[in-house]
């Protein structure tokens, strides 16, 4: 018998909703809508449309119960750090994105409170200027607020009216405590953030209740609403078809999210000075990993290149092009933090470059050989880093999330770590989500582990295998 849920999965350049059917043998998605995501300016800095988010939510919502009425729960995941604060049972403003550049403030002053290797005792977090606490520490919205909720927990409490904090995405805020899972008390008080914003934790597969009022209507449907790993990177993680102990995986997108699955955190010096963090995952394991700048260095350089052409670029045609490049080309650091911001990627590539003493590629195609070799030496990096930090010897790294995609991208990975590479599935974070909220129907039956729902995965979605050149 086939049974289906519906995946809301968020991102930072779009959004999507999907059908995601389950059943004997069978593990499959149906796109339902997709939607663009992405930052605005406002007079007081860089937001989310989050009205505009949340509109297209609720259509997708929609179209998903005319196409399948049998759906029997709705699951909800996004992009880290960011909150929407509430005040009287509504939104009082459009989130802030973790790229505005109100960050650096929030750094000094928690700094000047609890200096970094404190912090990371604490929360096991790498540094990452935009982590919730750094923004809290300067937002002057919380003293009207009565709730601060991160963005799949904003869109639950949207549809359902309850306010929660899912465990995998609140362990990102820097707020949690890395050894009990609990909120950090004594930080909150040190930070003077206020302890009533933040609403009880809860762990994926917990059952929320109905959608309600105006959202039901507009959907047709009181849809139960689970809890799944609600940062992108946990649901993804779960839908890694993780082929041996000692896998690494890279969930690339936006960013490259490089690590391991560890039963425990590693908040040592060693871990610290890598910049490496331990992030909650599903079943209670521990995302050990690193963010890598990924695949934005290339969207953004692509974008630069339409406005200066005034037409579209093929992407797989430019990528086939990179690839036939011939010689060595420049690498440059893919984590500097000139290229964190919007704008002329290729012109700050470029400066990184010439900083350097390296030749800026003449082609486009060269120059995109560049940025997706330098990706993929970055992400050769983080993984030898994750092996020796966690004292594991890695035998395979799987690439999942839209990177899988990038064949140019999974060959350098493969050829820079010397592993092999196994790409796939694409739409992982929408498969975790899907699979969370299965086993909390029971649809894997009473013991089903991780193990069990990655299985299943493998089943459905044989990955692509790149072995290391020379």
């Amino acid at each position: 018998m086939t049974r289906a849920v519906a995946a809301v999965d968020l991102g930072a350049t779009s959004g999507r909703v999907m059908i995601g059917y389950v059943g004997d043998g069978e593990l499959r998605l149906e796109p339902v809508a997709r939607f663009p995501n992405g930052p605005v300016a406002g007079p007081d800095g860089l937001h989310w449309d989050f009205t505009a988010l949340y509109r297209h939510i609720g259509d997708g919502l929609r179209e998903a119960f005319a196409r399948e009425p049998a759906i029997a729960s709705v699951g909800i995941d996004s992009w880290a750090v960011d909150y929407g604060l509430v005040g009287d049972g509504r939104l009082l403003g459009e989130p802030f994105h973790y790229r505005d550049e109100r960050c650096a403030d929030g750094v000094r002053k928690v700094h000047a409170v609890t200096p970094f290797a404190d912090l990371y005792r604490r929360n096991g977090l790498q540094f990452l200027p935009f982590n919730t606490l750094y923004q809290y520490a300067i937002d002057r919205g919380l003293a009207d607020a009565d709730a601060s909720l991160l963005i799949p927990d904003l869109v639950a409490f949207l549809l359902t009216g309850v306010q929660v904090a899912e465990r995998t995405n609140a362990s990102t805020t820097g707020l949690v405590d890395v050894r009990t899972g609990a909120w950090d008390t004594e930080l909150l008080d040190a930070l003077d953030i206020p302890e009533r914003l933040l609403p009880r934790l809860v762990d994926p597969g917990t059952h929320l209740g109905p959608i309600r009022g105006a959202a039901a209507e507009h959907i047709g449907a009181e849809l139960d609403v689970i809890v799944v790993g609600s940062h992108d990177t946990a649901s993804a993680v779960v839908a890694a078809p993780l082929s041996t102990p000692d896998s690494a995986y890279i969930s690339c997108g936006t960013w490259g999210l490089v690590g391991l699955e560890l039963d425990r955190p590693q908040v040592t010096d060693a871990a610290r000075e890598a910049n490496f963090t331990n992030e909650g995952g599903v079943d209670g394991r521990v995302r050990f990993l690193h963010n890598v700048t990924g695949l934005w260095l290339l969207s953004e350089s692509v974008r630069a290149w339409e406005a200066e052409d005034g037409a579209s670029i093929d992407l797989p045609e430019l990528l086939d092009a990179a690839a036939s490049t011939p010689g060595d080309i420049p690498l440059f650091d893919a984590n500097d933090p000139s290229l964190s911001a919007p704008g002329d990627m290729p012109a700050r590539i470029a400066a990184v470059l010439e900083s350097s003493g390296a030749a800026v590629p003449a082609t486009r195609a060269a120059f995109t050989r560049t940025i997706v070799e330098s990706i993929a030496q970055a992400f050769a990096d983080a993984v030898a880093t994750a092996g020796r930090l966690a004292d594991r010897p890695i035998d395979v790294v799987h690439i999942v999330g839209g990177g899988s995609l990038n064949r140019l991208l999974c060959q350098a990975t493969a050829d820079r770590s010397t592993l092999p590479v196994l790409a796939g599935p694409v739409e992982a974070t929408a498969l975790g989500n899907v699979l969370v909220q299965a086993r909390a129907h029971g649809w894997f039956g009473p013991d089903a582990t991780l193990e069990t729902l990655r299985a299943a995965v493998a089943a459905a979605f044989a990955p692509e295998r790149y072995e290391p050149r020379g």
